[in-house]
Order: C-alpha cells, then sequence, then structure tokens
C-alpha cells in the first residue's frame, strides 16, 4: 500500500482501533519519539467546482496532525477533528507499518476501512438510484 493511501485510511479510521494497534505496535518494544506532539489547528479545504473545473476555498476544518519517528523511520499522521490520541496512534501505525514491525496489521486496518467506505458508498448509491431521472433520445 502506498503511502498516500495508507495515511488517507488512518485519517479515516475509528480512533478505538487506531489507539489499540498503535499499543500492538508498541508492545513489540520499539519506543518511538514523538517528533510534533499531536497540535490541533484548521486547514483550508479546497474543492473544484465540477462545470468549469476551477477551484475555490470552500473553508476551513479542524484537524490534528502528528509525526514520530520509530525504529528509524517517520510517521505522520493528519485527521480531521481534535482526536489527539488518535493522531498519534495513526503517527505510530504508520511509522510501525514503514518498518514491519506491525506485521502487516497496518494494511490490513486500512483494508478494512477501504471496505467499510466502498459499502457506505454503495449504500448512499443504492438510496439515490430511485431519483435518477434518465431521458430518452428520439
Amino acid at each position: 500500500m502506498n503511502t498516500e493511501l495508507r495515511a488517507e485510511l488512518l485519517a479515516e479510521a475509528e480512533s478505538a482501533e487506531l489507539i489499540d494497534l498503535a499499543d500492538d505496535c508498541l508492545a513489540a518494544g520499539a519506543e518511538p519519539a514523538v517528533l510534533v506532539r499531536p497540535q490541533v489547528g484548521c486547514v483550508p479545504v479546497q474543492v473544484r467546482e465540477p462545470v468549469r473545473q476551477e477551484r475555490f476555498l470552500l473553508g476551513d476544518a479542524l484537524a490534528c496532525r502528528a509525526e514520530v519517528e520509530l525504529a528509524g523511520q517517520r510517521g505522520w499522521s493528519l485527521r480531521l477533528g481534535d482526536d489527539r490520541p488518535a493522531a498519534l496512534a495513526a503517527a505510530i501505525v504508520d511509522a510501525a507499518a514503514r518498518t514491519g514491525l506491525d506485521g502487516g496489521a497496518a494494511d490490513r486496518l486500512c483494508q478494512d476501512v477501504l471496505a467499510r467506505r466502498e459499502a457506505a458508498d454503495r449504500e448512499e448509491w443504492a438510496e439515490l438510484a430511485p431519483t435518477i431521472v434518465e431521458f430518452e433520445e428520439l
């Protein structure tokens, strides 16, 4: 799994599952060095208008970021909201995944998050399907 996708999926994971996985990774004996303590701030949210494809600033979102070093590898996270323990746990899990200390658990968690996202998307489309208007061609 590439770094960007892993960061995206860890940002979406549930707090409890991240904290449990981080605890498991730390139980392997590696001691993390916290490079950036969890910090809460605002990040700009930029979107692209679908017709003219122009970008514009939608507003600011509350987010929490953290960075650690574990067994010589840096781990990073950025999560929406102000859940500092989950942001720190996501950074630890990211670093553990880069070192292999997690035994593939981070990738399995990310696959679970991806499966939940896809199921939610299918459910949303199933709810929207009856409202789709189909036009006939003459």
